[in-house]
């Protein structure tokens, strides 16, 4: 009698877990908008989530450890004059989210490290030249301050966000609605999915095609795709007969899937969370309960089942934490942000250990948030992989780091190198509009300050008539 030989795999006891109630985000009004994004991005500062808005559109940003009920007169980013689509933290500045409308446009914000006494209305920049909606935003994975984004008009734009230019324009390679974009690991490339069925490979600089394949699912609801650590192209859509369906492409022989696999019967479309470090994808699909995950290695079936995470609410949306942001004390491999109807709630998962010290094979090095390039030099042809940080001490996110603008808007995080130069004539001064905001904050702070003193004022003279009473 033959033995069942069992994988070997660190990560095949991977379990997740929902966080304690006390440790939820609740009164939260999600976005009710129909559309097939995430409506919530996380890093490891602040939890932003996209949320209903009469009169325009608008999202909430929560510092991580603002848990429990919040209030209903929280501050939110408003500007869109249209729902907010899609929402992406900057990978290197925690304290910049770019945000895409209904509206045309595209605007990039600057969260404050203290919580904001009202709406925060000025973006830093705004970005416009998509005719029709913008869906589908994602920031360059090494270039500093370069943002893609996607919008009804089946056009891909790069953007130079310090300057407001457009670095690339992509408005011939699709024919229909583009359904998803992903950057490779260097952001050399792109895979794009679309209406028209077809999965591209995109070089975005020389603005081709390098390869395509037709109908990779057949069916002809919305398909993802996400590029692997190893160049491959991971893919979930649905065959001819809705059944939803998982792929994992080789760009370089689109002939044949490396692999193909049926799973279930579902409308929901199934959003992929790739995790490089230990080449796992997350699958989550909208109004489902469950996260499935696998596996994806070198080794046949190639695409290897772990296990699924299961709760008793659908969810409407998903967040997924940057390596950075994880407890590495706890052996946490990832961890998300799910989105209830009232609220959101916190999932990890784990690789049970019974050692405290740190898990070297958990936890290789990973992209850290200084850029490895400007944008300039990207586009001028250089490409570079992400810069790497260890997690051996955990992650210390920076404290806030001001994005510059000058006359030419460039946003700039990293400090000047040589002597410190003093304020020219030729640097741009604040604008009137952000000394009246910050006047307007001092004066509002001020004046909480004062409420504060009087309260201690009047509760020490409560305190000595109480001790003279009783003398």
């Amino acid at each position: 009698m033959s033995r069942r030989v069992v994988r070997q795999s660190k990560f095949r006891h991977v379990f997740g877990q929902a966080a304690k109630a006390d440790q939820a985000y609740e009164d939260i009004r999600v976005s009710k908008v129909t559309w097939d994004s995430s409506f919530c991005a996380v890093n490891p500062k602040f939890l932003a989530i996209i949320v209903e808005a009469g009169g325009g559109g608008a999202f909430i940003v929560l510092p991580l450890a603002k848990t429990g009920r919040v209030d209903k007169n929280y501050p939110l980013v408003t500007g869109h004059t249209a729902p907010v689509l899609d929402i992406d933290w900057c990978p290197h500045n925690d304290n910049v989210i770019a945000s895409a409308s209904d509206d045309t446009t595209i605007m990039v914000w600057q969260i404050p490290d203290y919580t904001p006494v009202r709406n925060i209305t000025e973006p830093i920049i705004t970005l416009e030249g998509h005719s029709k909606r913008v869906g589908i935003l994602s920031w360059h994975p090494t270039a500093r301050n370069v943002l893609l984004s996607a919008g009804g008009d089946n056009v891909i734009i790069v953007w130079n966000v310090g300057t407001g230019e457009v670095l690339l324009s992509l408005d011939d390679m699709h024919p229909d609605v583009i359904h998803s974009v992903c950057w490779n690991t260097n952001g050399s490339l792109l895979a794009t999915t679309c209406k028209d069925k077809t999965l591209r490979i995109i070089d975005p600089r020389k603005g081709q095609v390098v390869a395509e394949r037709f109908a990779a699912h057949e069916g002809m609801r919305p398909m993802r795709a996400v590029f692997t650590r190893q160049g491959h192209i991971f893919t979930t859509g649905f065959t001819r007969m809705s059944q939803r369906e998982l792929g994992l492409w080789d760009p370089n022989n689109f002939e044949e899937p490396v692999a193909l696999q049926e799973m279930d019967t579902s409308n929901g479309v199934l959003l992929p969370f790739y995790d490089p470090d230990s080449s796992i994808v997350y699958l989550c699909g909208k109004g489902d309960s469950s996260i499935r995950y696998f596996e994806i290695t070198e080794e046949p079936p190639f695409v290897h089942y772990l296990n699924t995470f299961s709760s008793k609410e659908p969810q409407r949306g998903m967040g997924f934490m940057p390596k950075r942001g994880l407890d590495v004390s706890k052996c946490e491999i990832a961890r998300f942000y799910k989105l209830h109807e009232r609220k959101c709630e916190p999932i990890v998962m784990t690789v049970p250990r019974k050692s405290d010290l740190f898990q070297d094979d958990l936890y290789p090095d990973t992209p850290g948030p200084e850029p490895a390039l400007e944008a300039e030099e990207w586009l001028s042809g250089q490409d570079a992989d992400p810069v790497l940080i260890s997690l051996r001490d955990g992650y210390v996110p920076p404290k806030h780091r001001e994005l510059r603008v000058t006359k030419r808007n460039i946003l700039d995080v990293r400090p000047p190198s040589g002597p410190r130069r003093s304020q020219s004539a030729s640097d741009a001064p604040l604008s009137q509009h952000t000394l009246e905001t910050l006047l307007e904050e001092i004066k509002a702070l001020r004046e909480q300050v004062q409420a504060q003193e009087q309260r201690i004022t009047s509760l020490e003279n409560m305190l000595c008539e109480l001790v003279d009473g009783t003398d």
